[in-house]
Protein backbone atom coordinates (compact mmCIF):
# COMPACT_ATOMS: atom_id res chain seq x y z
CA UNK A 1 0.00 0.00 0.00
CA UNK A 2 3.09 2.65 1.15
CA UNK A 3 4.58 1.69 -2.51
CA UNK A 4 0.89 2.57 -4.50
CA UNK A 5 0.93 6.29 -2.23
CA UNK A 6 3.91 6.77 -2.89
CA UNK A 7 4.18 6.23 -6.77
CA UNK A 8 0.72 8.36 -7.05
CA UNK A 9 2.27 10.79 -5.02
CA UNK A 10 4.73 11.26 -7.13
CA UNK A 11 2.77 10.86 -10.09
CA UNK A 12 0.88 13.93 -8.68
CA UNK A 13 3.41 16.32 -9.02
CA UNK A 14 3.61 15.81 -12.57
CA UNK A 15 2.64 18.42 -15.03
CA UNK A 16 1.02 16.53 -16.78
CA UNK A 17 -1.14 14.31 -14.41
CA UNK A 18 -4.46 16.28 -14.35
CA UNK A 19 -4.34 17.30 -18.12
CA UNK A 20 -3.67 13.77 -18.75
CA UNK A 21 -7.03 13.00 -16.99
CA UNK A 22 -8.94 15.76 -18.29
CA UNK A 23 -8.10 15.48 -21.47
CA UNK A 24 -9.52 12.12 -20.94
CA UNK A 25 -12.98 13.37 -19.57
CA UNK A 26 -13.08 15.72 -22.11
CA UNK A 27 -12.68 12.87 -25.16
CA UNK A 28 -15.54 10.47 -22.94
CA UNK A 29 -17.83 13.26 -23.02
CA UNK A 30 -17.02 13.41 -26.43
CA UNK A 31 -18.18 9.96 -27.14
CA UNK A 32 -21.14 9.93 -24.33
CA UNK A 33 -22.61 12.98 -26.40
CA UNK A 34 -22.48 11.33 -30.10
CA UNK A 35 -24.08 8.29 -28.52
CA UNK A 36 -26.80 10.86 -26.86
CA UNK A 37 -27.46 12.83 -30.16
CA UNK A 38 -27.78 8.96 -32.20
CA UNK A 39 -30.55 8.39 -29.68
CA UNK A 40 -31.99 11.28 -30.89
CA UNK A 41 -31.17 13.55 -27.92
CA UNK A 42 -31.24 16.51 -29.64
CA UNK A 43 -34.80 15.95 -31.54
CA UNK A 44 -35.80 15.46 -28.34
CA UNK A 45 -35.40 18.61 -26.71
CA UNK A 46 -35.90 20.50 -30.22
CA UNK A 47 -39.31 19.30 -29.17
CA UNK A 48 -39.11 21.45 -25.54
CA UNK A 49 -36.92 23.96 -26.50
CA UNK A 50 -35.91 24.40 -30.17
CA UNK A 51 -33.59 27.37 -29.35
CA UNK A 52 -30.92 25.37 -27.63
CA UNK A 53 -30.05 23.45 -30.47
CA UNK A 54 -28.31 24.27 -33.53
CA UNK A 55 -29.20 22.57 -37.00
CA UNK A 56 -27.35 24.25 -38.85
CA UNK A 57 -24.15 21.85 -39.76
CA UNK A 58 -22.51 24.14 -41.58
CA UNK A 59 -22.60 26.84 -38.74
CA UNK A 60 -22.27 24.05 -36.46
CA UNK A 61 -18.38 23.14 -38.14
CA UNK A 62 -17.58 26.75 -38.54
CA UNK A 63 -18.47 27.20 -34.88
CA UNK A 64 -16.10 24.22 -33.82
CA UNK A 65 -13.20 24.90 -36.15
CA UNK A 66 -13.10 27.89 -34.77
CA UNK A 67 -13.03 27.16 -31.03
CA UNK A 68 -10.15 24.46 -31.94
CA UNK A 69 -8.21 26.98 -33.38
CA UNK A 70 -8.53 29.61 -30.53
CA UNK A 71 -8.00 27.21 -27.91
CA UNK A 72 -4.79 25.90 -29.30
CA UNK A 73 -3.60 29.52 -29.60
CA UNK A 74 -5.08 30.47 -26.32
CA UNK A 75 -3.30 27.45 -24.61
CA UNK A 76 -0.04 28.09 -26.25
CA UNK A 77 -0.41 31.76 -25.02
CA UNK A 78 -0.93 30.86 -21.55
CA UNK A 79 1.67 28.07 -21.07
CA UNK A 80 4.74 30.07 -22.58
CA UNK A 81 3.83 32.51 -20.05
CA UNK A 82 4.62 29.43 -17.45
CA UNK A 83 8.05 28.76 -19.08
CA UNK A 84 8.58 32.51 -18.42
CA UNK A 85 7.06 32.50 -15.13
CA UNK A 86 9.92 29.03 -14.26
CA UNK A 87 12.88 31.14 -16.08
CA UNK A 88 12.41 33.98 -13.93
CA UNK A 89 11.81 31.99 -10.63
CA UNK A 90 14.91 30.08 -11.23
CA UNK A 91 16.66 33.40 -12.08
CA UNK A 92 15.92 35.40 -9.61
CA UNK A 93 15.27 33.19 -6.38
CA UNK A 94 16.54 30.06 -6.38
CA UNK A 95 15.93 26.91 -8.92
CA UNK A 96 14.65 24.51 -6.23
CA UNK A 97 11.60 26.81 -6.01
CA UNK A 98 10.46 25.23 -9.61
CA UNK A 99 9.35 22.16 -8.67
CA UNK A 100 6.83 23.78 -6.66
CA UNK A 101 5.39 25.61 -9.54
CA UNK A 102 5.62 23.04 -11.54
CA UNK A 103 3.49 21.25 -9.46
CA UNK A 104 0.78 23.86 -8.91
CA UNK A 105 -2.92 21.88 -9.18
CA UNK A 106 -4.34 25.49 -10.59
CA UNK A 107 -2.00 25.46 -14.13
CA UNK A 108 -2.40 21.97 -14.34
CA UNK A 109 -6.28 22.10 -14.10
CA UNK A 110 -6.13 24.94 -16.67
CA UNK A 111 -4.15 23.06 -19.40
CA UNK A 112 -6.53 19.96 -19.03
CA UNK A 113 -9.63 22.21 -19.44
CA UNK A 114 -7.74 23.42 -22.52
CA UNK A 115 -7.17 19.83 -24.14
CA UNK A 116 -10.15 18.43 -22.76
CA UNK A 117 -12.01 20.98 -24.63
CA UNK A 118 -9.91 20.97 -27.78
CA UNK A 119 -10.20 17.35 -27.96
CA UNK A 120 -14.15 17.27 -27.30
CA UNK A 121 -14.28 20.16 -30.27
CA UNK A 122 -12.34 17.68 -32.20
CA UNK A 123 -14.15 14.53 -32.08
CA UNK A 124 -17.73 16.41 -32.25
CA UNK A 125 -16.17 17.60 -35.48
CA UNK A 126 -14.73 14.05 -36.92
CA UNK A 127 -18.18 12.87 -36.26
CA UNK A 128 -20.42 14.97 -37.89
CA UNK A 129 -21.26 13.03 -41.28
CA UNK A 130 -23.14 14.70 -44.41
CA UNK A 131 -25.41 12.23 -44.54
CA UNK A 132 -27.07 12.55 -40.73
CA UNK A 133 -30.22 14.68 -40.96
CA UNK A 134 -29.12 18.12 -39.47
CA UNK A 135 -30.75 18.23 -35.94
CA UNK A 136 -27.94 15.24 -35.10
CA UNK A 137 -25.10 16.50 -37.00
CA UNK A 138 -25.70 19.85 -35.20
CA UNK A 139 -27.46 19.52 -32.19
CA UNK A 140 -27.17 19.93 -28.53
CA UNK A 141 -23.39 18.89 -28.43
CA UNK A 142 -22.33 21.77 -29.84
CA UNK A 143 -24.39 24.01 -27.72
CA UNK A 144 -22.45 22.02 -25.25
CA UNK A 145 -19.02 23.06 -27.23
CA UNK A 146 -19.56 26.68 -26.52
CA UNK A 147 -20.84 26.77 -22.88
CA UNK A 148 -17.20 24.78 -22.69
CA UNK A 149 -15.35 27.08 -24.80
CA UNK A 150 -16.33 30.02 -22.69
CA UNK A 151 -15.38 27.98 -19.54
CA UNK A 152 -11.77 27.91 -21.37
CA UNK A 153 -12.30 31.32 -21.46
CA UNK A 154 -12.71 32.29 -18.14
CA UNK A 155 -10.34 30.20 -16.96
CA UNK A 156 -7.98 32.06 -19.20
CA UNK A 157 -9.39 34.91 -16.89
CA UNK A 158 -8.53 33.46 -13.74
CA UNK A 159 -5.05 32.38 -14.97
CA UNK A 160 -3.97 35.90 -16.08
CA UNK A 161 -4.53 36.52 -12.14
CA UNK A 162 -3.23 33.32 -11.23
CA UNK A 163 -0.06 33.80 -12.90
CA UNK A 164 0.38 37.53 -11.74
CA UNK A 165 0.46 36.48 -8.27
CA UNK A 166 2.29 33.42 -8.07
CA UNK A 167 5.72 35.26 -9.98
CA UNK A 168 5.58 37.71 -6.83
CA UNK A 169 8.62 36.51 -4.26
CA UNK A 170 6.22 37.36 -1.35
CA UNK A 171 3.82 34.50 -2.34
CA UNK A 172 6.32 32.02 -3.45
CA UNK A 173 8.05 32.36 -0.08
CA UNK A 174 4.44 32.23 1.86
CA UNK A 175 3.61 29.47 -0.15
CA UNK A 176 6.62 27.61 1.01
CA UNK A 177 6.27 28.73 4.25
CA UNK A 178 3.00 27.04 4.61
CA UNK A 179 3.81 23.60 2.68
CA UNK A 180 7.35 23.19 5.33
CA UNK A 181 4.85 24.55 8.23
CA UNK A 182 2.14 21.44 7.04
CA UNK A 183 5.21 19.08 6.76
CA UNK A 184 6.18 20.02 10.20
CA UNK A 185 2.90 19.40 12.24
CA UNK A 186 2.37 16.32 10.42
CA UNK A 187 5.86 15.41 11.99
CA UNK A 188 4.64 16.78 14.96
CA UNK A 189 1.68 14.22 15.53
CA UNK A 190 4.07 11.68 14.95
CA UNK A 191 5.17 10.01 18.17
CA UNK A 192 8.36 11.22 19.64
CA UNK A 193 11.00 9.27 21.57
CA UNK A 194 8.93 11.42 24.69
CA UNK A 195 6.34 8.65 24.38
CA UNK A 196 8.41 5.49 24.79
CA UNK A 197 11.58 4.17 26.07
CA UNK A 198 14.33 4.89 23.61
CA UNK A 199 17.14 1.75 23.86
CA UNK A 200 20.77 2.86 24.07
CA UNK A 201 22.24 2.20 20.30
CA UNK A 202 25.97 2.74 21.29
CA UNK A 203 26.22 -1.26 20.36
CA UNK A 204 23.94 -1.46 17.34
CA UNK A 205 25.45 -2.64 14.17
CA UNK A 206 25.76 -0.47 11.56
CA UNK A 207 24.82 -1.33 7.79
CA UNK A 208 25.52 0.34 4.40
CA UNK A 209 23.27 1.31 1.45
CA UNK A 210 24.50 -0.36 -1.48
CA UNK A 211 22.93 2.31 -3.98
CA UNK A 212 23.88 6.24 -4.34
CA UNK A 213 21.43 8.75 -3.99
CA UNK A 214 18.94 11.12 -2.33
CA UNK A 215 17.40 9.05 0.34
CA UNK A 216 13.25 9.97 0.31
CA UNK A 217 12.38 8.09 3.27
CA UNK A 218 10.47 4.69 3.57
CA UNK A 219 7.90 2.75 3.06
CA UNK A 220 6.92 2.81 6.52
CA UNK A 221 4.51 0.17 6.68
CA UNK A 222 6.56 -2.37 5.44
CA UNK A 223 9.36 -2.02 7.70
CA UNK A 224 6.89 -2.16 10.68
CA UNK A 225 5.85 -5.64 9.38
CA UNK A 226 8.89 -6.45 8.64
CA UNK A 227 10.31 -5.50 11.88
CA UNK A 228 7.38 -7.00 14.08
CA UNK A 229 7.75 -10.54 11.87
CA UNK A 230 11.66 -10.82 12.51
CA UNK A 231 11.44 -8.89 16.11
CA UNK A 232 13.96 -6.79 15.33
CA UNK A 233 14.82 -3.49 15.95
CA UNK A 234 16.29 -0.79 13.92
CA UNK A 235 17.64 2.76 14.13
CA UNK A 236 17.20 4.78 10.45
CA UNK A 237 20.71 7.09 10.04
CA UNK A 238 20.15 8.87 7.04
CA UNK A 239 17.68 12.31 6.89
CA UNK A 240 15.22 12.66 4.14
CA UNK A 241 17.16 15.14 1.67
CA UNK A 242 20.60 13.59 2.63
CA UNK A 243 22.46 12.36 -0.30
CA UNK A 244 23.70 8.85 0.40
CA UNK A 245 26.65 7.15 -1.40
CA UNK A 246 26.92 3.53 -1.35
CA UNK A 247 29.04 2.34 1.80
CA UNK A 248 27.46 5.07 3.71
CA UNK A 249 26.09 3.92 7.23
CA UNK A 250 21.68 4.00 6.62
CA UNK A 251 20.57 2.51 9.45
CA UNK A 252 21.42 0.14 12.81
CA UNK A 253 20.41 -3.07 14.27
CA UNK A 254 19.93 -4.14 17.89
CA UNK A 255 21.29 -7.47 16.79
CA UNK A 256 22.95 -9.44 13.59
CA UNK A 257 21.43 -9.91 10.89
CA UNK A 258 21.79 -12.08 7.32
CA UNK A 259 22.21 -10.28 3.73
CA UNK A 260 18.82 -11.20 3.00
CA UNK A 261 17.82 -8.98 6.09
CA UNK A 262 19.84 -6.58 5.30
CA UNK A 263 18.34 -6.46 1.96
CA UNK A 264 14.60 -6.57 3.02
CA UNK A 265 15.13 -3.50 4.99
CA UNK A 266 16.86 -1.75 1.94
CA UNK A 267 13.95 -2.57 -0.31
CA UNK A 268 11.58 -0.35 1.89
CA UNK A 269 14.20 2.61 1.54
CA UNK A 270 13.39 5.51 -1.16
CA UNK A 271 16.48 6.88 -2.63
CA UNK A 272 16.04 9.12 -6.41
CA UNK A 273 18.53 10.27 -8.56
CA UNK A 274 17.40 14.27 -8.40
CA UNK A 275 17.01 16.39 -4.98
CA UNK A 276 13.68 16.60 -3.86
CA UNK A 277 11.58 19.40 -4.42
CA UNK A 278 9.09 19.53 -1.35
CA UNK A 279 8.87 16.48 0.03
CA UNK A 280 11.15 17.38 2.99
CA UNK A 281 10.57 20.47 5.24
CA UNK A 282 13.73 20.61 5.61
CA UNK A 283 13.78 21.70 1.64
CA UNK A 284 11.66 24.40 2.78
CA UNK A 285 14.15 25.92 5.46
CA UNK A 286 16.61 25.55 2.43
CA UNK A 287 14.74 27.48 -0.22
CA UNK A 288 13.63 30.37 2.15
CA UNK A 289 17.10 30.61 2.65
CA UNK A 290 18.37 30.78 -0.50
CA UNK A 291 15.39 32.94 -1.89
CA UNK A 292 17.09 35.77 1.04
CA UNK A 293 20.22 34.75 0.15
CA UNK A 294 19.78 35.64 -3.90
CA UNK A 295 18.33 39.07 -3.23
CA UNK A 296 21.21 40.28 -1.84
CA UNK A 297 23.11 39.13 -4.58
CA UNK A 298 24.81 42.38 -6.41
CA UNK A 299 23.14 41.09 -9.71
CA UNK A 300 19.26 41.31 -7.83
CA UNK A 301 19.62 44.12 -4.78
CA UNK A 302 16.70 43.81 -2.91
CA UNK A 303 17.68 43.09 0.79
CA UNK A 304 13.65 43.57 1.30
CA UNK A 305 13.26 40.22 0.07
CA UNK A 306 15.88 39.18 2.37
CA UNK A 307 13.74 40.70 5.08
CA UNK A 308 10.37 38.86 4.38
CA UNK A 309 12.76 35.81 4.31
CA UNK A 310 14.15 35.78 7.31
CA UNK A 311 10.18 36.66 9.02
CA UNK A 312 9.14 33.52 7.33
CA UNK A 313 12.40 31.68 9.00
CA UNK A 314 11.56 32.94 12.16
CA UNK A 315 8.26 31.42 11.56
CA UNK A 316 9.65 28.20 10.62
CA UNK A 317 12.04 28.07 13.58
CA UNK A 318 9.39 28.55 16.09
CA UNK A 319 7.74 25.39 15.12
CA UNK A 320 10.92 23.47 14.80
CA UNK A 321 11.74 24.04 18.27
CA UNK A 322 8.94 21.97 19.01
CA UNK A 323 9.78 19.00 17.63
CA UNK A 324 12.32 16.18 18.57
CA UNK A 325 15.23 14.71 16.67
CA UNK A 326 13.46 11.39 16.26
CA UNK A 327 10.19 10.42 15.22
CA UNK A 328 9.32 6.68 16.64
CA UNK A 329 7.47 3.42 14.33
CA UNK A 330 5.00 2.17 16.04
CA UNK A 331 2.81 -0.50 15.80
CA UNK A 332 -1.42 -1.06 16.61
CA UNK A 333 -0.27 -2.32 20.11
CA UNK A 334 2.20 1.19 20.96
CA UNK A 335 5.18 -1.46 20.49
CA UNK A 336 8.57 0.53 19.39
CA UNK A 337 10.03 -1.00 16.25
CA UNK A 338 12.23 1.88 14.31
CA UNK A 339 13.21 5.33 15.13
CA UNK A 340 13.52 7.72 12.11
CA UNK A 341 15.73 10.83 11.92
CA UNK A 342 15.45 14.20 11.24
CA UNK A 343 16.94 17.48 10.99
CA UNK A 344 17.65 18.93 14.19
CA UNK A 345 17.27 22.48 15.58
CA UNK A 346 21.00 23.29 16.01
CA UNK A 347 22.67 22.06 12.56
CA UNK A 348 19.26 23.45 10.80
CA UNK A 349 20.11 27.29 12.56
CA UNK A 350 23.68 26.83 11.83
CA UNK A 351 23.17 25.76 8.32
CA UNK A 352 21.03 29.13 7.67
CA UNK A 353 22.29 31.63 9.51
CA UNK A 354 25.66 30.22 8.13
CA UNK A 355 24.91 31.41 4.65
CA UNK A 356 23.14 34.72 5.91
CA UNK A 357 26.51 35.53 7.92
CA UNK A 358 28.61 34.94 4.39
CA UNK A 359 26.24 36.98 2.55
CA UNK A 360 24.46 39.73 4.76
CA UNK A 361 26.66 41.28 7.25
CA UNK A 362 27.74 44.15 5.32
CA UNK A 363 24.07 45.25 5.48
CA UNK A 364 23.46 46.66 9.04
CA UNK A 365 19.68 46.72 8.40
CA UNK A 366 19.48 42.81 7.50
CA UNK A 367 21.75 42.16 10.17
CA UNK A 368 19.33 43.83 12.80
CA UNK A 369 17.00 42.02 11.66
CA UNK A 370 18.47 38.96 12.14
CA UNK A 371 19.45 39.81 15.66
CA UNK A 372 15.67 40.32 16.06
CA UNK A 373 14.96 36.48 14.44
CA UNK A 374 17.90 34.99 17.19
CA UNK A 375 16.53 37.01 20.17
CA UNK A 376 12.92 36.25 19.48
CA UNK A 377 13.36 32.32 18.54
CA UNK A 378 15.79 32.34 22.01
CA UNK A 379 12.08 33.29 23.51
CA UNK A 380 10.47 30.20 22.46
CA UNK A 381 13.10 26.88 22.96
CA UNK A 382 12.37 24.61 24.90
CA UNK A 383 15.61 23.77 26.26
CA UNK A 384 18.94 24.55 27.11
CA UNK A 385 20.86 23.29 24.46
CA UNK A 386 18.53 25.42 22.02
CA UNK A 387 19.07 28.25 24.21
CA UNK A 388 23.12 27.84 24.19
CA UNK A 389 23.05 27.60 20.62
CA UNK A 390 20.96 30.78 20.01
CA UNK A 391 23.39 32.52 21.97
CA UNK A 392 26.32 31.00 20.09
CA UNK A 393 24.82 32.20 16.57
CA UNK A 394 24.56 35.72 18.36
CA UNK A 395 28.40 36.28 19.15
CA UNK A 396 29.24 34.81 15.82
CA UNK A 397 26.39 37.14 14.08
CA UNK A 398 28.17 39.90 15.90
CA UNK A 399 31.71 39.38 15.42
CA UNK A 400 31.15 39.06 11.41
CA UNK A 401 28.91 42.49 11.08
CA UNK A 402 31.60 44.19 13.32
CA UNK A 403 34.67 43.01 10.46
CA UNK A 404 32.43 43.58 7.63
CA UNK A 405 30.62 46.87 8.84
CA UNK A 406 33.12 50.23 9.18
CA UNK A 407 30.73 52.80 10.03
CA UNK A 408 30.76 53.62 13.84
CA UNK A 409 27.34 54.98 13.77
CA UNK A 410 25.86 51.72 12.21
CA UNK A 411 28.05 49.68 14.91
CA UNK A 412 26.39 51.66 17.87
CA UNK A 413 23.15 51.34 16.30
CA UNK A 414 23.19 47.81 15.84
CA UNK A 415 24.36 47.19 19.46
CA UNK A 416 21.52 49.36 20.56
CA UNK A 417 18.92 47.47 19.10
CA UNK A 418 17.59 49.97 16.75
CA UNK A 419 14.49 48.88 14.40
CA UNK A 420 15.34 48.67 10.75
CA UNK A 421 12.29 48.41 8.18
CA UNK A 422 10.40 45.53 9.25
Amino acid sequence: MDRIKNFFSNIQQRIAFYPTLIALGGALLAFLMVYLERQQLSSQIMEIAPHLVIRDKTIAQILLSTFIGGLISLMVFSFSQVMLLLNQASSNFSPRVLPGLVSDSRNQLILGLYLGVILYNILILVFLHPQESSYETAGFSVLLSIGLTVLALASFIFFIHHISRSIQVGTIVKSIKDRTLHQLKKELRAPSPDMGPTADKGHWLSHVADRTGYFQGILSNELLSFCKKEQLKINIAAFKGQFVTAGTTVFKTNRPISEVQRQSILGTFLFSQEEMGGSSYEQGFRQIAEIGIKAMSPGINDPGTALNSIDALTELFIALAEKNNETLLLDADGTHWATLTSGSFPRMLYNVMATYRTYCTHDVIVVQKLLGFLRALSTKVVNSEQQEVISHEIENLLADAKESIGNTRDLQKMNRGFKGWS
